[in-house]
């Protein structure tokens, strides 16, 4: 499920917005170092599409598109998939941990600490 660079693009716009987009709102808000021709964002949003990461609704004689999940939780899936193949998700993850900034380090137990509560049914999921 990796995204491209456009891809990313494309996303971050989708993200930034709170209603959906059609394809030329979504070309009107890149800003990309080169021209993007209508078609190659509407590619690029039918592929998002195929790939479960938009949703798209039919608008007159095209559509209009949404991120399916919040960009916290894409990122999230991705991190999943990156421990899935990654031959041994607990030494990633004890890598990760091991070298995690003071930040990073702060986030992951307050993480834990979520976890533990919830785990005792203190707070509902």
């Amino acid at each position: 499920m990796g995204l491209g660079e456009l891809e990313s693009a494309v996303m971050d716009v989708l993200w930034q917005s709170d209603e959906p987009l059609r394809v030329r709102d979504v070309l009107a808000r890149l800003e990309p170092e080169r021209a993007l021709a209508y078609t190659t964002v509407m590619t690029v949003l039918d592929n998002l599409h195929t790939k479960g990461m938009v949703s798209r609704s039919r608008v007159g004689r095209g559509y209009s598109y949404r991120a399916v999940r919040s960009r916290e939780e894409t990122a999230a899936e991705l991190l999943r998939q990156v421990l899935r193949t990654s031959g041994d998700a607990e030494q990633v993850m004890l890598h990760f941990a091991n070298s995690a900034t003071e930040d990073e380090s702060r986030i992951l137990r307050r993480a834990a600490r979520r976890t533990r509560i919830r785990s005792r049914g203190d707070i509902p999921s």
